[in-house]
């Protein structure tokens, strides 16, 4: 289970095991009140060269390993939030990718993704742009450059 708090990626990279992590109230699946920690697990992030590591815990009553993660970044996605969308409003209002370390592929990906799941969630909303689209899947708890299940 992923837990998204709101952290900071550069202390994380500058402190490593010793960032003072916050601690969930209980477990998140059976609102056990009993978490230990778990250990760290290694993710990479667009703004870093190697990979951080991140806190999880565990529910001794059910097995639920819980994963800290930035609320920052979407899920199983590398780069941001913020420069997703600023990425993606730049190739809409100007036609081009901006200067980025970024790959061309994972920009057109999202940008695909994005009108994919637009398409599949919501048709009715078409024609207000595919901006609004991505503020209106986010609204509706979804990750609107992921690929449609």
């Amino acid at each position: 289970m992923i837990w998204q708090v709101p952290v900071n990626l550069k202390q994380i990279h500058d402190q490593g095991r010793d960032y003072p992590w916050p601690r969930p109230d209980c477990c998140m699946r059976c609102r056990n009140w009993r978490v230990w920690g778990h250990g760290f697990v290694s993710r990479y992030f667009d703004e870093f060269d190697e990979a951080l590591l991140l806190k999880c815990y565990r529910c001794p009553l059910c097995g639920c390993v819980i994963t800290v993660r930035p609320a920052s970044h979407f899920p199983r996605i590398r780069s941001s939030r913020q420069t997703i969308f600023s990425h993606l409003q730049q190739r809409i209002s100007r036609g081009r990718w901006p200067p980025s370390p970024l790959a061309r592929s994972c920009l057109r990906h999202w940008l695909n993704n994005l009108r994919r799941r637009i398409m599949a969630h919501l048709t009715s909303l078409w024609g207000l742009g595919v901006l609004a689209g991505f503020e209106e899947l986010l609204l509706r708890g979804q990750i609107p450059v992921a690929r449609v299940s």
